[in-house]
């Protein structure tokens, strides 16, 4: 083993995220693998493994094996696998888990996303950093100390259980026929879109599936495996209209988000995604319904979720739909924490990460597709007119400022917005950003600020707000802005970004 490895490069709040043989190697990955064992306490018990395409997964899938079982854990290896294949996988075998993926990243990275058993989400506040300390202990004493019963190593495929559970939530075998254009981008939803819209496994459904980069390649010869960043869709854009198509998805590499673009090959924003999923689980929630046989009692007043930056027309939304929307702060593990504390039903994210109580509290942008497909494909309008219901207001889309003194920003803007925070802000330093959770009026400035995460101003009559949230791990300061007004929107956020920018 070596101890050449710094395991606080690679551990993020998150999850574990490193360059392959600098910051990621072998030797790190079976030290984690023996670490999760003993940090979860899963001596005796099953560990779940499995990797994405890249070149690195299977062996660093063994090596964790190997720290593993030499731990006393029983490793149950399902092989290519999927992010939300692994959450389904822990939920429905109550057992915790890892998989290899770098999601997004280029090719050159790798790392690991865990979860717990009923894929409870591993992360800085419930272990990941204790498993990166007791790692790291390994790799500086050189040696793992093997128990005395070391674990078994056994094979399970769960690619047909994960697809016939998620078409039990949704049932597409009644709509319209469907022209859908697939962007894999070399990632693995080319082997999931198959298995769960396709009859690889299961009977074919009403969907003539036009697959592009389906080949799973972890080098990502075509283009990124990231379609939050507009130049990724391009191809998909042309594919949708090229074959005349219904709709366009797009999957990032480890196939846990979504994207959809319309019949126009105008992309659709996760946010009137989040409000379209929003209604239809609000309906079922009303109306019960019957889950893998288990009849639910009809609910009041279904909770959706929704992070700080999406847009405003979803609460309202759901407000008016007789549900009860809950703000939460950006994040999986804190969206999954709230899922699971207020019970809701579903919950989305502006970067397109899609929740579901009925997937364990999980994201998958599979699942959110499928809802998508059902709402289209069960009446005639066209896609761009169907989304447009939820997409009333104009959105800046995220803008990343590369800012050193984020504090002074933020203070800048506050001191044109808010003039009596400005001071405060600037006196306490950046981490006072976003240490405060409550929303102040400030009389006469017309304004709200609210600092859950970052900092967000809005208008008193709400007709426009933005948010500046600064990275974690880079230095930027991000901007998403919204307004009723395409003017007001354009004028804010050439404001706020001069002012961002102005010593930079």
């Amino acid at each position: 083993m070596t101890t050449s490895v710094d395991l606080s490069q690679s551990f993020k709040a998150y999850d574990v995220r490193g360059i392959v043989g600098e910051s990621i190697t072998e030797g790190s990955v079976r030290a984690v693998g023996a670490a999760f064992v003993d940090v979860l306490g899963l001596a005796g018990s099953r560990v779940l493994i499995g990797g994405d395409m890249r070149p690195s997964s299977p062996e660093f899938a063994r090596a964790f094996a190997e720290g593993a079982t030499s731990r006393g854990a029983d490793v149950v290896m399902l092989g290519l696998i999927s992010t939300d294949m692994l959450y389904y996988a822990c939920g429905v075998e109550q057992a915790a888990g890892v998989v290899f993926t770098a999601s997004h990243n280029p090719a050159a990275y790798n790392g690991m996303k865990m979860a717990k058993a009923g894929a409870v989400p591993v992360s800085s506040d419930t272990g990941l950093y204790e498993i990166r300390d007791v790692a790291q202990r390994y790799l500086d004493a050189g040696e793992i100390p093997a128990v005395e019963a070391a674990g078994a190593v056994t094979e399970q495929d769960m690619l047909t259980a994960y697809a016939s559970y998620l078409r039990s939530l949704v049932d597409l075998s009644g709509i319209r026929p469907l022209k859908v254009v697939v962007d894999a981008g070399n990632g693995m939803a080319g082997k999931t879109t198959p298995a769960v819209l396709g009859d690889t496994v299961l009977e074919g459904l009403p969907l003539r599936i036009e697959p592009l980069y389906f080949e799973l390649d972890g080098t990502f010869p075509n283009h990124p495996a990231n379609p939050l960043e507009p130049e990724n869709l391009r191809d998909l854009q042309r594919a949708v209209l090229a074959h005349g198509a219904d709709i366009g998805l797009a999957f990032d590499g480890d196939a846990d988000r979504c994207f959809v673009i319309d019949e126009k090959g105008a992309a659709v924003s996760p946010s009137a995604v989040t409000g379209l999923v929003a209604r239809r689980e609000i309906a079922r929630a009303q109306a019960g319904d019957t889950v893998n046989g288990a009849v639910q009692a009809p609910e009041p007043e279904p909770v959706i979720i929704h992070n700080l930056i999406t847009s405003h027309a979803v609460p309202e939304l759901v407000a008016a739909q007789g549900g009860r929307p809950v703000k939460t702060r950006v994040g999986h593990s804190f969206i999954k924490a709230v899922m699971a504390a207020e019970g809701a039903v579903f919950g989305g994210e502006h970067s397109a990460h899609y929740y579901f109580r009925d997937f364990y509290n999980a994201d998958t942008g599979m699942l959110a597709a499928m809802h998508v497909l059902a709402a289209l494909g069960t009446q005639e309008l066209p896609l761009s007119e169907l989304a447009a219901e939820y997409d009333p207001y104009t959105a800046s889309g995220e803008i990343n400022s590369e800012v050193e003194d984020k504090a002074g920003a933020v203070a800048r803007v506050l001191q044109a917005f808010a003039p009596s925070l400005a001071a405060d802000a600037t006196a306490a330093g950046e981490d006072s950003v976003s240490a405060a959770v409550d929303a102040e009026d400030l009389a006469g400035t017309g304004v709200l600020v609210d600092r859950m995460d970052g900092t967000t101003v809005t208008a008193v009559d709400g007709t426009w707000w933005f948010n500046l949230r600064p990275s974690n791990t880079e230095p930027f300061l991000r901007y998403n802005g919204e307004a009723h007004e395409a003017g007001t929107m354009a004028s804010i956020r050439d404001t706020v970004l001069t002012l961002v920018r102005q010593n930079a």
